[in-house]
């Protein structure tokens, strides 16, 4: 059956990192993949800086920026189409991380209602160490705007805490604890904690409560950024 997964968030938390990993999984098994860039805010971060990853692997991209694609502004919504129209496996929706990239999801509400049961998970990736992110009510309430203007509701919380360059185990750890409050707060579950191999292991050995873990992902790094350079303006 078809699995489309949409990844919502703040800005920066992490969404096309966790959309490349998994689409480079989903194709390393096998699947047929298309990953749909909806920012149309971040170029800082872009989807299509790793158009020849997704290209070695036989994955497609719907994005933008990537005009090779023949995936301009213009013809946006007839590509987007191609997620409910195709015969794929597994389809992500990488989602900016503000208003207009939520709004931009809305614009297919209609498909994504048409969606058999079980087909569609939304996913709120969760990095507690970015504005607007670093309590349960905060992160509560950047869902629910969020949710508003995608109108879609979030279905499963992913823990991705990190601070890139000086990420630890330490981070997701401080994410747990958070998330897991939101998770009780809302009773969303948390359905992933993602991270760099050694500190997902090092946070694993831990044994903490498995229903606020959700399956771990071992994140690998495509998107190779400083946090530093972004936030002073050193790109």
């Amino acid at each position: 059956m078809k699995k489309i997964v949409i990844l919502i968030g703040n800005y920066c938390s992490g969404k096309t990192e966790i959309a490349l990993n998994m689409a480079v999984k989903a194709s390393g098994e096998g699947l047929r993949t298309l990953v749909i860039d909806l920012d149309r805010i971040n170029d800082y971060f872009r989807m299509s800086d790793q158009i020849q990853t997704l290209t070695d692997r036989r994955i497609e991209l719907v994005s933008p920026t990537f005009a090779g694609q023949g995936a301009t502004q213009t013809v946006m919504p007839a590509a987007v189409a191609s997620a409910f129209d195709r015969d794929w496996d597994l389809v992500v929706f990488d989602v900016g991380g503000d208003q207009a990239g939520a709004l931009s999801l809305a614009r297919y509400h209609q498909d994504f209602a048409a969606l058999e049961p079980g087909v569609l998970e939304v996913y709120d990736i969760v990095n507690v160490f970015r504005p607007m992110s670093e309590t349960a009510d905060k992160i509560l309430k950047l869902k629910g705007e969020l949710e508003g203007f995608a109108r879609q509701r979030v279905t499963g919380f992913v823990n991705n805490s990190n601070l890139l360059n000086y990420a630890s185990a330490d981070d997701l750890r401080r994410g747990y604890d958070i998330i897991r409050e939101a998770s009780e707060l809302s009773g969303i579950p948390v359905a992933h904690t993602t991270g760099r191999r050694e500190y997902l292991e090092q946070f694993l050995a831990d044994g903490r409560d498995e229903r606020f873990i959700g399956v771990p992902i071992a994140l690998e790094t495509y998107m190779h950024r400083s946090w530093d350079a972004f936030t002073h303006g050193r790109i």
